[in-house]
C-alpha cells in the first residue's frame, strides 16, 4: 500500500526582484531557499500582478545560456521569445515553452505586443532544468506546448482536469520530452474536489498553489502563492480544494552531478563554465539582433 508522501515545507514566496523590466519574480531556488530539488536548478514565480499598457515591449534582452533547459509556464498574460537557432513563437495562458538550451543558445523573451499594448494581468512561472553531463553539450532545440494540444486527463465527476505538461498521469502521457525522469502537471481542481499525485520516494517533489487554496494530505494547508515542499519519505500526494484552485506538480529523479554554474551558464566542472565564456565571447552562441 502506498504512503503519503511527507511535506518537509510550506514555503512563502521569498522578497520579489525584477528581470528585466517585464518579470517581477519570487526566486523560490536556489537563492530563496536551499531545498534539494535536482534536477531543477532554479524556480522563478512571476505571482500575478497588473502591468499597464505600454508601446515598449517589457522584457529580457539577448542573453545566453549553456547546459540545461528553460521551462516557460504561462497563466496569465502572453510572453514572445526568439532565439539564435531560428526558433519563436508567443505562448498564452496554459502553454508552456520548453527551451534546451544545450551546448548554447541565444534568446530574448518579452511580453507580446498586443498584450503589451492593452496591458492586464501576468502571471508566469520559469524553471531551469539541469541536464546530465553527457547531454549537456547537446544540440538546442524547442518545444512549443499550445494548451489546445497538451495531453489532459479529466477527473472523475467534473472535479477538475490534470494537464501533463511531462510525465505520465493516470495513464495520460505528457506532450514534452524530457531528458532524465521529470512528473510536470498543472492540477486544476473546482471547490471541494480531490486529486492523488504519485511521486517515488527518490524524486525531488514541491507544488506551488497558483490559485486558490487547498488541503494536503489531509493535514497541512497552502494558499495561493505558496510552495509545498516534500520530504523524501511516501510516494502518495493528496490534495484537496478549499475553492477553486490550480496548482503546479514538479518531480524529477535526481541527477546526482557536480554542478558549476555562472551566471546563465550550468555545467559540471569550472573548467567548462570558462569554456562556455569563451565561445559566447567568441561567437560561437550565434546571433540574434536585440
Amino acid at each position: 500500500m502506498p504512503t503519503l508522501k511527507k511535506v518537509a515545507a510550506i514555503l512563502n514566496p521569498p522578497a520579489p526582484h525584477m528581470v528585466g523590466d517585464g518579470f517581477r519574480v519570487h526566486n523560490f531556488f536556489p537563492s530563496g531557499y536551499k531545498i534539494k530539488m535536482d534536477p531543477f536548478y532554479l524556480l522563478d514565480y512571476n505571482a500575478k500582478i497588473e502591468f499597464s499598457p505600454t508601446n515598449k515591449l517589457r522584457g529580457v534582452g539577448v542573453h545566453p545560456h549553456r547546459g540545461f533547459e528553460t521551462v516557460t509556464i504561462a497563466y496569465h498574460g502572453a510572453v514572445a521569445h526568439h532565439d539564435s537557432a531560428g526558433n519563436s513563437g508567443v505562448i498564452y495562458p496554459g502553454d508552456v515553452q520548453w527551451m534546451t538550451a544545450a551546448s548554447g543558445i541565444l534568446h530574448k523573451e518579452y511580453h507580446e505586443e498586443s498584450y503589451s499594448k492593452k496591458g492586464g494581468p501576468f502571471q508566469m512561472v520559469q524553471l531551469w532544468v539541469n541536464l546530465p553531463a553527457r547531454f549537456k553539450m547537446s544540440t538546442p532545440k524547442y518545444q512549443a506546448l499550445a494548451n489546445e494540444n497538451m495531453a489532459k486527463y479529466e477527473l472523475p465527476n467534473g472535479d477538475g482536469l490534470v494537464e501533463v505538461i511531462t510525465g505520465e498521469y493516470n495513464g495520460t502521457k505528457g506532450s514534452a520530452s524530457t531528458f532524465t525522469p521529470i512528473e510536470m502537471y498543472n492540477v486544476r481542481l473546482n471547490a471541494g474536489a480531490k486529486a492523488s499525485l504519485a511521486s517515488p520516494a527518490n524524486y525531488n517533489t514541491a507544488l506551488i498553489v497558483i490559485e486558490g487554496a487547498i488541503t494536503v494530505n489531509e493535514t497541512e494547508q497552502a494558499t495561493t502563492n505558496q510552495m509545498v515542499h516534500f520530504a523524501h519519505e511516501g510516494s502518495v500526494i493528496e490534495i484537496e480544494a478549499k475553492e477553486n484552485s490550480v496548482v503546479l506538480f514538479l518531480a524529477g529523479e535526481p541527477i546526482n552531478e557536480p554542478i558549476a554554474q555562472y551566471g546563465p551558464f550550468l555545467m559540471n566542472k569550472p573548467e567548462e563554465l570558462q569554456q562556455a565564456i569563451e565561445d559566447y565571447n567568441t561567437g560561437k552562441f550565434g546571433y540574434l539582433e536585440e
